[in-house]
């Protein structure tokens, strides 16, 4: 990826803020064992106290499944595309995923947190048409620690609408997404292919 692909990726900062170190499961387990508002988020994240952190081996973070999900789709048609599935990527640039123009629809990814807490974690995505950025969207995924029974987490996104007219329904649109957090860590990063059409 070329430096200027780069910087269409450079997550917007919030002023004043800086990430903390990233610390272990066991850490944050005996962190302010007497903050009870702290023991809650902790609890939220899956950290019991005294229990067994999981091992630290592969990435930290994997993601699943990216879908459209929209209210105006037919029953029984879904827009899922399996992630771990290298085929159905490749097979997805080259047949773009046809969205229906001027309707609103929203990105849902699922992933799991495999090990170690993972904290200001987000979901970017830059559309493409002929080499022009024309779309750049950042969400926040929030923090996770790893799910107590090994449970996917399903995150979905703020709701976008679709341009429509002749012109926006004429090519295709290329997005790369990725998963990052605020210290720059990249824990997914894929391609995939839309077009629009009159109907989904």
């Amino acid at each position: 990826m070329s430096g200027h692909e780069e910087d269409d990726f450079a997550p917007s900062a919030t002023p004043g803020y800086k990430p903390s170190a990233a610390k272990t499961v066991d850490e944050y387990a005996s962190l302010d064992a007497e903050d009870e508002s702290l023991a809650r988020w902790k609890a939220s994240l899956g950290i019991l106290p005294g229990a067994a952190a999981p091992a630290a081996a592969g990435p930290r973070v994997t993601v699943l499944t990216l879908e459209l999900v929209s209210p105006t789709l037919p029953a029984g048609k879904k827009l899922h595309l399996d992630l771990q599935d290298k085929n159905q990527l490749d097979a997805v640039k080259q047949n773009p995923i046809t969205i229906k123009e001027g309707v609103e629809y929203n990105v849902r990814i699922t992933f799991k947190v495999n090990h170690s807490i993972i904290s200001g974690v987000r979901y970017m995505q830059v559309v493409k048409r002929a080499g022009i950025k024309v779309d750049k969207m950042e969400q926040m995924l929030g923090s996770y620690g790893p799910h107590p029974k090994g449970e996917a987490y399903t995150k979905n996104f703020d709701p976008e609408e679709s341009p429509s007219g002749m012109l926006a329904r004429s090519g295709s649109y290329n997005v790369r997404s990725r998963v990052v957090d605020d210290d720059g860590e990249v824990y997914a990063d894929w391609e995939w292919c839309f077009k629009l059409g009159k109907e989904w």
